[in-house]
């Protein structure tokens, strides 16, 4: 068997491209983590838009009661 054939199988089982030099995949917490950082950022975010709403529709219900005759 060539070593360049079991080279590129294991490579393909690793989930990387033949020829690629590219690190090892991450491990397990080290992506937990990163799942972890972009889930916090969603809740701010979230939480954001959910007080730039509140202040909409305040605004929208003072201006509705000002404008009728």
């Amino acid at each position: 068997m060539n070593t360049e054939t079991l080279r590129n199988w294991i490579r393909a089982a690793d989930g990387r491209r033949p020829g690629a030099h590219s690190a090892p995949p991450a491990t397990s917490q080290a992506v937990g983590d990163a799942v972890q950082a972009e889930l916090a950022a969603a809740r701010k975010r979230i939480r954001e838009l959910e007080e730039e709403r509140d202040i909409l529709r305040k605004a929208a219900r003072y201006f509705a009661t000002e404008t009728r005759w």
